[in-house]
């Protein structure tokens, strides 16, 4: 017996509903444990933030061809997303400073300090930030969401590539 098959449109609105809960819980550990965040931290905030509304706009989109952009684009991010974890983890998490890196100025150029600081307000070096949760670098949690994001956007772009969505 096989595995339910998980309609594309129910697929992507489960996707951006776990990016939302990941910034939860980043939020949580944030202003409930004093997890304080680096500017790795909060780009990945924001990847996740981008992929929700990427599967928003795919599960809603008025046709198949906007649909599977949509998705593929959420691949993209996802894909962006594991490999800043991966680089928080393997470079950023032993640097004291991590002012001026790409996800510092990424962060700067946007302006989202100003816009939304409990959200995306930097408040860590990368070293202050790297912090484990049952044993597990913080950003690896990231990462194993990430992959699986990319791996359902992979999935649902393809779907929506050969039938129309449900």
């Amino acid at each position: 017996m096989s595995a339910p098959r998980i309609e594309p449109r129910a697929g992507l609105l489960g996707m951006a509903g776990a990016c939302v809960l990941a910034v939860g819980a980043a939020l949580v550990a944030q202003h409930g444990f004093d997890m304080q965040p680096c500017p790795w931290c909060i780009l990945q905030r924001l990847i996740y933030l981008v992929i929700a509304l990427l599967c928003l706009a795919a599960a809603f989109a008025p046709s198949r061809p906007l649909r599977v952009s949509l998705a593929a684009a959420a691949l993209v991010f996802a894909v962006l997303g594991a490999a800043s974890a991966v680089f928080q983890h393997v470079v950023a998490a032993k640097l004291n400073a991590c002012n001026l890196t790409l996800a510092d100025k990424i962060i700067t150029a946007l302006g989202l300090e100003a816009l939304l600081p409990a959200l995306f307000q930097v408040t860590a070096t990368c070293a202050d930030a790297a912090v484990s949760v049952l044993g597990v670098p913080f950003e690896y949690w990231s990462l194993a969401l990430f992959v699986l994001l990319a791996g359902a956007a992979g999935h649902y772009a393809v779907r929506l590539n050969r039938k129309t969505i449900s």
